[in-house]
């Protein structure tokens, strides 16, 4: 296979496949920390009528998804790349921190946690990715 097409490839799998993380866990943290009484966190509408409800704990798992998610898409993008690794994880850690940022805009989170997460969830999580990819001898 062509290396350009199946470094785009690689790519767009990490993307999906961190999507993938992302939304599951997001589908699971309110069984794990259930959300604060009368918040309604099934649409966007009410999610921001109700995050000023929210505590520290309910902030872990989107701060997980977020992570692992980029962590997962990274890492997948890495090992199925032809070539150039570490800049195909620093690429799906860029939309995702493209994401993270549209998210920021969109909620209002408190400033701590747009903080911890647009600096510790993606471009962290990316090059945890690339080295941990990386084949031995590279």
């Amino acid at each position: 296979m062509n290396p350009i097409l199946r470094n785009v490839l690689a790519v767009l799998g990490g993307a999906v496949a961190g999507s993938i993380v992302n939304g599951g866990l997001i589908m699971i943290s309110g069984h794990v920390i259930p959300p604060p009484g009368g918040a309604d966190v099934t649409t966007l509408e009410g999610l921001r009528a109700s995050i000023h409800l929210f505590e520290p704990k309910h902030f872990l798992f989107p701060f997980l998804a977020h992570a692992l998610g980029t962590l997962a898409g990274a890492f997948l993008a890495a090992k199925l790349g032809a070539s150039r690794h570490a800049i195909l994880a620093g690429i799906v850690g860029g939309l995702f921190f493209i994401g993270g940022s549209a998210n920021v805009m969109m909620l209002p989170a408190p400033m701590w946690f747009n903080i911890v997460d647009l600096v510790g969830a993606y471009f962290p999580m990316a090059w945890i990715a690339a080295k941990l990819s990386a084949r031995p001898g590279a």
